[in-house]
This record gives C-alpha cells, structure tokens and sequence, in this order.
C-alpha cells in the first residue's frame, strides 16, 4: 500500500512538472529580430559575385542615384541581425521568420546568407519591374546559422529611374504577413479596384455618349478614364511587355498620363460649360508637343513633360474650384468637391515623389474609387434633373399641343378651301391647253384647208373635217382616264395618226414632209407621256402652218439613250424673234408645249431665225 502511494505521488509529481514546463513554453515570447547594419555597396561586375569592400550605410527605404549620380547597373544591399532566441541547430523554431519588401526597383534577386531565396524574372534588359510589387518570404530554418544572419539582395537597375530598394521588415512570420498584406493593399488591390470602378464607370459615360452625341463631357469623361486606365497599368505591369525595352515601356506611360490630363481638363471644361478657346488651343499644343517629346527625346526631357501636365492637372483642379463659387451650380461643385480632393492628393503625392521611394506613402489610390462616387453622383443628378426638364417639358407640350390643334384646324381649313381653288384652277388650265394644243390644232388645220382649197369643199370632205374636231375634243374630255389606255407597242404605232393627219394637210399645202421614227421602243413610255407628247407634235405642226410658211418638215422620233424619248420638228419657214416673242408674252403655243415638257419631267428648247425653226422636247422614261 505504501508502495502504491509512493508511485502515485511521483506520477504526480511528474506529470505536473511537464505541465508546468509546457505552460512555460507556450507562455514565452515570441523570437524577436535585432538588425545590427543595412549597407550597400556597387557592384565590381556583373553577375553575383558580391562586393568585398566599398560598403557605405544606407536607410531604407533607399534611392542610389542620390548617393551615386548616374550609376546604372547592380547594388548589392547587406542587412545584418540576429535573432534574440536560442538557436538550436537541427530543430525546428517556436515562431518562424518571415522577410517582407515593399519592392525592388526595377529588378533583383534576395539571399538568406549563402542560400537563394527568390530572383526576378529577368535581371536584364527588358528588366522586370518590381518596383511597386510588395514580397515576402517564409525564412527556412535550415538555412539560419547562429548568432549573426545575413540577407543579401541583389539590385539591377537604371539610373533614370529610381533604382534602390523599398522598405523592408524582418520578424515572426505573422507579423511579416501582416506588413506584407497592408502594403499589397496600398500598392497593388486598391490600384485594381480603382480601375475597375474607373474602366466600368468609363465605359458607361462611353454609352451614354455613344447615344447622345451632343454630351460631350461624357465622350470626355470616357476618355480620362480610359487613359487612366492604361497609364495605371503600366505602372502596375511587372514586366515591359510588349516592348523590349524599360525605356519604351515608360515612353506609353508618359503619353498615357498627357493624354489623360488632356481629356480630364477638356471633361472639366465641358462639364462647367466653360468656353476657353484660347487655353484649349494652348492645351492641345501642349498636348501635341509632350506626346511628341514622350516618343522620341530623352528621359529628362519626358520627366519634365511629365512635370508640366502634374503642373496643368493640380492648375485645372484649382481654377474649377473658382468657378463652380462663381455660377453656385449644385453639380459644378460637387465636381469642384471631388476635384479638391485630387488637389490636395496630387500635391501629397508630389511631395512624396519629391522626396524619395515613397510607393507604402502614396494617396492616389484613393482617389479611384471617389472619383467613381462622384461621378455616379453627377449622372445620377444629371439624370433626375433631366426626369424633371422632360415632365415639365411634357407639362408645355401638352398646353402646346392643344393651342397647335386649334390652330392647325384653322390653317388646314384655310389649306382646304386654297387646294379646292388650285384644283379648279389646274383643271381649267389643262382644259386650256388641251383645247388650245388638241381642238385648236384641229381646228386651224380645218381653217387652213378650206382657206386654201381652190373651189369649194364637199359635203363628205367637211364632214371628215367635223368628225376629227369631234375625236380631238373627246380626246380632250377623256384626258382624266388616259393613263389607262394601251400604249402602242412600237414608235411608228404612235405617231401614225398624227402623220396621216398631217400629212394629207402637208400635201394640200404643196409642203414636203420626212418622217423619221425608231423601230422600237428601248424603254416603254407611258400612256400620259404619249398624249403629251403627241400633243407637242402637234402645236408644233400647227404653228408651222400657221407662221412658218415653209416649204419643206421634218419631224424626227428617237431614243438617243434607252431611257430618254426626243421629238424633233424642223422647218425651213421664215422663222420668229424668239426672244421678242417671250417678252411681249406672246406665244401661248410655246408656253403650253413648255408646260406640258416640265409635267413630264422633260425639257423643251426652241431656236428659230432666218433659216426656219427648231423644236427640240426630250423626256425621261421610266419616270412617270
């Protein structure tokens, strides 16, 4: 029994010392990182072979150009620590390490004493870019030694642009992470939502303009953003794809920025309803010449473009603060709102920029997402305020509507009562030339032939001449219904009336006829333009009894085109002073035979003199 007590109380006592020593364990703090010495010195040729002396002190984060003016090339950086836990070699640690950089500019390559912990994609030409890209590592056990540890970083870059290396931490792993996922944030997740928000809101301001192109602050507003768009992204890109060069890479990014400040001040200028030729045409210079310098000149040269459009961004911010006090229009200072808070970012940022690596420092990636909050506000806005001008636009149309109703009534009133007048009176004028080119034609032949015969005319001769001014004249009435009739099927079909008409009356009158006519017709008329036509033959015929005393007619039917008809009628009579004729307003033949041509869609020429007379008339077919 004493023996069992005995093991009991050492199992006890036992079993509460290792709890107690776990407890301890569990309780103690954490390892903890003491870094002796952060050097850098330049590298005596390429590749990674370290320095052996030439080691000056630096601070991170670190710029080199500020301590060796115009070097270019590879900068080993030396951090000495240790950490202040027993080291036991072969064993695993209680809280593990972790290194995190907030970049390396452009290029490089981290060690953990002799041992590679990570290398840039390409260390040469194109170089990759890791300037604003945030990394961190989990430092193996197996490769820390005891005492004093060395992290070497390697660092190729070039002068024009920044080299050096960002800021570093070194400590437990969970605090590393934690570094680590704050600057990931501010330098890479919250530049991609922003031109998210920014790439969507453009390309809805793009549709908006799209369908009213008469918005041009919104063509305006897509493009800023669209050119914001790129030039984040080429700041965000990790390599210099497509190009081959770092150089060309910061050439786009230099004219995606011109670009961008160009359409941002045109949008603030088109949003104010301001009208500033004279600046907009000093802009587009500017413009002009910054992408010009950004493609060609060197890098100081593309810094300084890059300066003066920081200068003409931060000077349009500021003035349309001036002028949205000035007009008090809601959102013209909402705009001058949003405005001032790129002011006074933009002036942070330069400050920053000024006075070294300052990517973990930088505001402008706030400045995305506010934008896109105000300019969501701004077409809201100009929506509701647009809702409201189109319900009291609608409100006046409908006042409007009724006013114009009654109107219109009165007007198509007076419309009607004037169209019944032109009706009559357009009739009347047909009828006028109908008798004056149908019955009157028939008639002044009947008058001639019986003038001019040598003895008197028999019953069955004036009985003929009464039945063709009988046909002429139902020709006159039906005139309403001819577009019904047949067309004859060929030229010669159509004017056989009128030659045997009038060449029986030529012959009485001793005057020699030639008829000439197409065998066929190329294009068809119709039945209206066949009556008018015949009806130009035949005041022209009968002018020519009546003034021309020829001896001798010719009348000519062709189609010089397929689908033009020309009627020529010749005679070697005495002729006329044609423009005598039309001054005194005479000829009320010529200007029937015109009448009818205009109706027709065709032309009328008339020539006359010594020589006799000429009456040309060409019509389209096809037309009426």
């Amino acid at each position: 029994m004493t023996r069992l007590l005995v093991a009991w109380l050492a199992f006890c006592g036992v079993w509460l010392g290792l709890g107690t020593q776990c407890a301890w364990a569990a309780e103690s703090p954490p390892c903890t990182v003491r870094v002796l010495s952060v050097a850098a010195a330049r590298a005596e040729a390429p590749g990674t072979q370290r320095p052996a002396d030439g080691w000056e002190p630096v601070e991170l984060p670190d710029i080199w150009v500020r301590r060796w003016p115009g070097y270019e090339g590879t900068v080993w950086y030396r951090i000495e620590w240790e950490r202040d836990c027993p080291y036991h070699a072969g064993t695993a640690a209680s809280d593990p390490l972790g290194l995190s950089l907030g970049g390396i500019s452009m290029a490089g390559e981290v060690y953990l004493n002799d041992n590679l912990l990570w290398r840039d994609v390409a260390l040469v030409e194109p170089l990759s870019q890791s300037w604003n890209m945030p990394r961190r590592w989990l430092l193996p056990e197996s490769a820390l030694r005891e005492g004093v540890n060395t992290i070497w970083i390697r660092v190729v870059g070039l002068a024009a642009y920044t080299p050096g290396l960002g800021t570093l931490f070194l400590g437990p792993a969970a605090q590393a992470e934690a570094v680590h996922a704050a600057n990931q944030w501010r330098q890479r997740n919250v530049h991609f939502i922003a031109l998210g928000l920014s790439g969507a809101m453009g390309c809805i301001y793009l549709v908006v303009w799209c369908l009213r192109r008469s918005e041009q602050a919104f063509g305006w507003y897509a493009l800023m953003s669209l050119c914001w768009v790129l030039y984040m992204a080429t700041i965000l890109a990790t390599d210099a794809w497509p190009f081959h060069t770092i150089e060309a890479h910061s050439r786009l990014n230099n004219i995606a920025f011109v670009l961008y400040v160009t359409a941002f001040c045109l949008f603030t200028w088109r949003f104010g309803a301001q009208h500033l030729p004279r600046v907009e045409k000093a802009l587009w210079l500017a413009t002009g010449s910054g992408v010009l310098v950004s493609l060609i000149a060197a890098r100081p040269a593309m810094e300084l473009v890059w300066a003066g459009f920081v200068v003409i961004f931060l000077a349009n911010s500021l003035q349309f603060q001036w002028h949205a006090w000035r007009t008090r229009e809601p959102q013209h200072l909402l705009l001058a709102l949003c405005w001032l808070v790129f002011l006074v970012v933009g002036v942070h940022d330069v400050v920053v920029l000024l006075n070294g690596w300052g990517a973990h420092k930088m505001w402008g990636a706030i400045t995305g997402p506010i934008t896109v909050l105000f300019m969501a506000l701004l077409l809201g806005g100009r929506l509701a305020s647009s809702m409201h001008r189109i319900e009291h636009f609608n409100q006046e149309l409908q006042t409007h509507a009724a006013q114009a109703r009654a109107e219109l009534a009165e007007v198509l009133a007076r419309e009607h009562d004037q169209a019944l007048s032109h009706a009559r009176l357009r009739e009347r004028m047909a009828i006028m030339h109908d008798l004056h080119d149908g019955l009157g034609g028939s008639l002044v032949r009947s008058m001639a032939l019986v003038e001019q015969a040598r003895q008197p005319l028999s019953n069955e001769r004036m009985l003929s001449l009464l039945k063709v001014l009988r046909d002429d004249l139902r020709q006159v009435i039906d005139y309403d219904s001819s577009a019904s009739t047949v067309v004859p099927e060929t030229p010669t079909q159509w004017i056989a009336p009128l030659r045997h008409r009038f060449t029986r009356l030529f012959d009485e009158l001793a005057v020699a006829t030639t008829w000439r006519v197409e065998d066929y017709w190329h294009t068809r008329p119709s039945a209206l333009q066949c009556l008018g036509l015949a009806r130009v033959v035949e005041e022209a015929l009968s002018n020519v009894i009546k003034h021309s005393r020829a001896r001798h007619v010719r009348v000519l039917c062709t189609q010089p085109e397929p689908n033009v008809l020309r009627i020529l009628i010749e005679d070697d009579g005495v002729g006329f002073d044609l423009k005598a004729v039309r001054d005194a307003g005479l000829g009320v033949g010529m200007r029937s035979m015109a009448a009818r041509a205009e109706r027709l869609g065709g032309s009328l020429n008339v020539s006359s003199g010594h020589g006799g007379t000429q009456v040309c008339m060409e019509v389209p077919l096809g037309v009426n």
